[in-house]
């Protein structure tokens, strides 16, 4: 039986209007077509961005990339381990703190990340192609703008 102060009305306003949801899934979708162009890599979309996020000459430490990739230390631990049981990711003592620990692209990470891009790219200008009335660099500013 339906609530008379919660109408069908509501639940289509929220369908058609809420950013949240349209949000959630268009992260799935995209997530899933990633997803689909790095599986001949055993790699998922966030594998990739945890792994483009260790791409710099100093190797960061773990409380350094959770901003970055919206992710809490925890998940980002659990995140590593498959990289570095594939010995694409590998961990050291941070020489000016013994406690926090500094995270490199091994060798095989770096060259796995150099056969993935290509394929990042054209799938991300596939996406781009679909935005392209919407404008992708104006819809990647307002959502940089909530997060």
């Amino acid at each position: 039986m339906m609530d008379p102060d919660l109408p069908l009305s509501t639940t289509l306003e929220v369908r058609d209007r809420c950013l949240c949801l349209s949000v959630q899934r268009a992260a799935r979708a995209l997530a899933r077509r990633f997803d689909e162009a790095f599986r001949p890599f055993g790699l998922t979309n966030g594998q990739f961005s945890l792994m483009m996020a260790l791409n710099r000459p100093d190797g960061p430490r773990i409380g350094d990339l959770s901003p970055l990739l919206g992710m809490d230390r925890t998940t980002l631990t659990a995140a590593l381990k498959p990289l570095e049981r594939r010995g694409l990711v590998s961990s050291a003592p941070d020489a000016k703190d013994a406690r926090a620990r500094r995270l490199r692209l091994s060798d095989k990470g770096r060259a796995l990340l150099k056969e993935v891009v290509p394929v990042w790219r054209e799938t991300h200008d596939a996406v781009d192609a679909v935005l392209s009335s919407l404008g992708p660099e104006d819809l990647r500013r307002g959502l940089q703008e909530l997060g």
